[in-house]
């Protein structure tokens, strides 16, 4: 801390104790504002006109010392508006207080009359004004703001103060959220809350977070997917139903990967794939359209059309062409072979699922003509996807699709598995790699194939996170979580 600073924060807790002893409360418990700043600005000419007195409160963002003027702007989030300070309408001992103990940062409140200034300005005359919470820190300067990337990640509330860009992104992002849940129930599916601790994780393929359950003394993992828990209400003999929920993953940071963030999943009892196909779309470009307005979006300087009916891309036939391999009949050692060849980086215990995954990220999804212009990424392999219905037409593939834009995957949905035995088979196969070292297989969920033994009616599902908010936006998901995880300073 440099010493002009020192002395600012000194200056200012002086003050903060100077009105304690003049028996001014800095922090007083209520306030009487009659309308927002917003409010007052819509409808200025009614309430100018009117005469009325207007009690209006917010954060002095800015302040003009002009010997028996002082001019200030307060916010009070919804808008900015100017106010009036006249020595002879306050009288000397109320204006004396406002030179001697107010700064830029503390949120006042003030009454008085409506008026408009020669230059234009709509400006509130204060008639009387009460302090509702002193600042002891003072503000970055609006006009340099936060200039280091991690300070404004860390300090997210300085961020969103001082650009109103930062802070539009979080607006939208609410929209974002609030479309697809308005969508989704308006077609009948039914909101849930599943359990964040599991006694198993499943439902996708990655590493939990494991804690400590002191009453029942007990590990759990915190969940890293929506799926079983859901799944297990068709069963129940919900339809319909679904969850916008925080998950855990133990995993890497990078531009697109977080450990923690929101997923909304659906299920989708008697829901079929190709329906889930065309439901996808729909969603998606009713929800692009209600957060942005447009369904045109750039991403890195490239146009991205989220209109019309999306392409959809066959995975074995894209592997084929693209890496000369037929998923019919490869090897595990001919992906091995085609992977060192590549400089794709392997484990000699990776699975032939874990290969062609890693093979198809690396080597093919990052074509522009496959994924940067929304299209359906469909019929997977099995070896790929525990939890999918196999396809009827190739029973080597299963009923998956995953949407690809911008590079990367934005969304991934199935025909699920219903049935039983063949879950356990799959399930087994998974702990297996998670015994020979591959940390990211998933469990086996022995009361989940019960529920499944029970019956499950045939269905579709689809998850999708927030990642899809971030590519939207252009920016990296950190930029678009309100507090990141961050290391220790």
């Amino acid at each position: 801390m440099n010493e002009r600073l020192e002395d600012i924060i000194a200056a200012r807790r002086k003050k903060l104790a100077g009105l304690k002893a003049a028996g001014i409360d800095p922090y007083p418990p209520k306030t009487g504002r009659t309308h927002s700043n917003a409010q007052v600005l819509e409808s200025f000419e009614k309430l100018n006109q009117g005469g009325s007195a207007v009690t209006l409160a917010g954060r002095v963002r800015s302040w003009r010392d002009m010997g028996k003027l002082i001019f200030a702007n307060i916010n009070d989030g919804t808008a900015r508006i100017q106010v009036l300070f006249k020595k002879d309408e306050l009288g000397e001992p109320a204006f004396q207080l406002l030179l001697d103990y107010f700064d830029i940062g503390d949120f006042i409140e003030v009454t008085g009359k409506l008026f408009t200034t020669k230059t234009g300005e709509k400006t509130l005359q204060a008639a009387a004004y009460k302090l509702l919470a002193k600042s002891l820190l003072p503000l970055p300067s609006e006009h340099y703001g936060l200039a280091d990337e991690e300070t404004k990640l860390r300090q997210r509330y300085l961020d969103i103060l001082l650009n109103p860009e930062t802070k539009e992104i979080f607006i939208r992002k609410a929209k974002f959220w609030s479309s697809f849940r308005r969508f989704l129930s308006d077609r009948g599916f039914l909101e849930l809350e599943m359990p964040v601790l599991e006694a198993v994780p499943g439902g996708a393929e990655a590493e939990p977070f494991i804690t400590h359950h002191n009453a029942l003394d007990r590990d759990f993992y915190l969940r890293i997917s929506l799926e079983l828990p859901l799944k297990k209400m068709l069963v129940a003999g919900y339809e319909k139903v679904f969850e916008i929920g925080r998950i855990f993953r133990n995993e890497g940071i990078d531009t697109e990967h977080l450990q923690d963030y929101t997923q909304l999943e659906f299920y989708w009892a008697y829901g079929d794939f190709e329906k889930l196909l065309q439901f996808v779309q729909e969603m998606y470009q009713y929800v692009i359209q209600e957060t942005f307005g447009t369904l045109e979006r750039s991403y890195h300087g490239q146009t991205i059309n989220w209109g019309g009916t999306w392409p959809r891309l066959d995975y074995f036939e894209l592997f084929k062409k693209h890496a000369g391999l037929d998923l019919n009949d490869v090897s595990v050692d001919e992906l091995k072979s085609f992977a060192a060849k590549n400089n794709i980086s392997f484990e000699q215990s990776h699975s032939k699922g874990r290969l062609i995954d890693l093979i198809f990220k690396k080597k093919i999804r990052p074509l522009p003509e496959i994924s940067l212009q929304p299209a359906f990424l469909i019929n997977q392999p099995v070896e790929i996807e525990p939890l999918a219905k196999r396809d009827p037409n190739n029973p080597k593939a299963v009923q998956r699709l995953q949407i690809l834009a911008c590079g990367s995957e934005l969304g991934k949905g199935f025909g699920e598995l219903n049935d039983p035995i063949d879950q356990r088979v799959r399930f087994e196969e998974q702990m297996k790699l998670r015994e020979a070292g591959d940390q990211e297989a998933q469990f086996i969920d022995f009361d989940y194939l019960e529920a499944m033994e029970y019956g499950m009616p045939p269905c579709a599902g689809f998850g999708i996170s927030e990642r899809l908010f971030a590519v939207l936006c252009d920016r990296s998901i950190r930029e678009t979580v309100i507090f990141p995880p961050m290391k220790t300073k």
